[in-house]
């Protein structure tokens, strides 16, 4: 169980190349955009505060309410592991659960059961086989160093960064059940999202 309130991030600064159009404003299934949803779904799971990692050059951005704070990219070809470890190092709670903003049908009970399964000192990450789901999973505080160490090596992978941390007791694999696997459904491809309505 993870002691007190913890932090969470929105992952919005993907430049959504194939979809054609950033994903932070699709339709989500409720009709809301989809950062509005996703907003609430980190909230409705018991964040405490929930950041936004995203792009300076995302308009989009400034109308937004709710978050406690925005984290800019730093690297451009960095991907998600910038955003994860700029929330690692802005929080001062001991864990931050991240969600990325492709993933509709992910739902806070879900996540909230996995902030429920931490300890104290690791967090939680989904596992199909061998590949980790690191884009809606719990990461500890203490995980920024080696999100750093990785980082200065110019290596960007999740995949080795969540193996390392499951060797190193930072982070516990939970074996995804095959029910569960459509909560991990993302939109990627123009076609695999509801058309915008004006």
């Amino acid at each position: 169980m993870i002691p007190g309130k913890f932090s969470a991030v929105l992952l919005a600064a993907g430049r959504s190349t194939r979809m054609g159009r950033d994903k932070a404003l699709l339709p989500a299934p409720d009709g809301r955009r989809m950062w509005e949803r996703q907003r609430d779904v980190l909230h409705t799971a018991g964040a405490a505060e929930v950041f936004l990692s995203a792009r300076p050059d995302q308009a989009w951005v400034r109308d937004t309410r709710g978050f406690a704070a925005r984290l800019h990219d730093g690297l451009a070809d960095g991907g998600p592991m910038v955003g994860i470890t700029a929330a690692l190092e802005r929080t001062e709670r001991s864990h931050v659960m991240v969600l990325a903003i492709d993933l509709p049908r992910m739902t806070p009970e879900w996540l909230a059961a996995r902030a429920a399964a931490c300890s104290p000192t690791a967090g939680v990450v989904a596992r199909r086989g061998e590949f980790f789901e690191p884009l809606a999973a719990i990461y500890p505080r203490e995980l920024r160093w080696l999100a750093w160490e990785v980082l200065a090596r110019a290596e960007y992978s999740l995949q080795r960064l969540l193996a390392a941390a499951v060797a190193a007791g930072l982070m516990q694999a939970y074996a995804l059940p095959d029910p569960e696997m459509p909560l991990f459904e993302n939109w990627n491809e123009r076609g695999a999202a509801p058309p915008v309505h004006a």
